[in-house]
């Protein structure tokens, strides 16, 4: 059993420490948190105790810490944990600001860490990236990913998340690294604020386009909406010289009604943490993986990549320009 120590007791750190808890290989030794009463709860609900982020350091009985706090504390967090010799199972972003980011190079980019882009871990994209590493459809060419929000968040999450690019985005960005194969040279992105005027208020936009070219010429278009009036929106299409492979909306059940008016089904699943409750599981699984001497499969470097691909698209929106990288 391995011991590991929660940082952050908000809406993802409660996943987390479920996963955590019940897992046959990691024991969930602590929680911390800056709201004592948040922590106090989730320790009572997984029959843990609360700690302090010094003592979860310094216990050298604790050899893996989940960091699920606010943004602006991912990349410090991060670095204490690596200097004490821990491993790290970090919340996407690594931070709001990439030059920021990458001066933590000298200190994380040999460390035992876990980036949480939790798509790599969904079992329909993990099967889609099978299919595409098998060959069975030949050389991928062009990718189109749509990441469609049910409704948007309110203006208060809007004002501290970084802006879509960097909040919502980056998965996207780094699903887009993942399948193509290759890294992006060029980014291009346009966006517009068509769901909620509060978000245009606070200098962000609610729908974006992006698009990515790698050196061979891969191309990828990135469709992003804080509202898809249909359910929480997940497809990709990867597009080859033989052929393209799919992964597409997941619903609450497969039950179909057909009548004379058609095929009804039933609807899409409406919140993040069920569309990705089986890639959380199986992140935990990853992290406990590592904790045993695995190397992560998603780390340091492509947590500051993807918010590189972010502030490009950042960049590329508010001039009107491609951005090389």
């Amino acid at each position: 059993m391995h011991k590991v120590v929660l940082i952050g007791a908000g809406r993802i750190g409660h996943i987390h420490a479920r996963n955590a808890a019940l897992h046959p290989r990691i024991e969930l030794a602590g929680v911390v948190d800056a709201i004592d009463a948040s922590a106090q709860a989730l320790a009572r609900e997984w029959n843990t105790t609360v700690t302090t982020l010094d003592a979860a350091m310094a216990d050298p009985t604790v050899t893996g810490v989940i960091v699920a706090s606010s943004t602006d504390t991912h990349l410090d967090y991060s670095l204490r944990a690596a200097a004490a010799g821990k491993a790290i199972f970090c919340e996407k972003p690594i931070d709001q600001d990439l030059g920021r980011a990458r001066t933590a190079h000298a200190g994380l980019s040999g460390a035992n860490m876990l980036l949480a882009f939790n798509r790599r871990f969904d079992p329909n994209f993990q099967a889609l990236k099978a299919r595409l590493d098998s060959g069975a459809v030949g050389a991928i060419e062009t990718l189109q990913i749509t990441s469609n929000d049910p409704a948007p968040p309110p203006p208060s999450y809007v004002a501290v998340s970084g802006g879509l690019f960097k909040d919502m985005a980056i998965h996207d960005f780094d699903m887009a690294r993942w399948l193509l194969g290759e890294e992006p040279v060029l980014v291009y992105a346009t966006g517009s604020c068509l769901v909620d005027p509060a978000i245009g208020e606070l200098g962000d936009v609610d729908t974006a386009r992006t698009v990515l070219r790698t050196g061979s010429g891969r191309l990828c278009v990135i469709s992003n909406s804080r509202r898809s009036g249909f359910g929480y929106d997940q497809r990709v299409e990867a597009f080859a010289s033989a052929g393209m492979v799919r992964a597409d909306n997941v619903s609450e059940s497969t039950v179909q009604l057909w009548s004379e008016n058609g095929i009804a089904t039933d609807r899409f699943q409406n919140f993040f943490l069920d569309r990705y409750a089986e890639a959380y599981r199986r992140e935990m699984d990853h992290f406990a993986e590592m904790l045993d001497g695995a190397p992560a499969q998603v780390g340091y470097a492509d947590g500051v990549a993807a918010l590189a691909l972010a502030e490009a698209a950042d960049e590329s929106m508010r001039t009107g320009a491609p951005v090389q990288l």
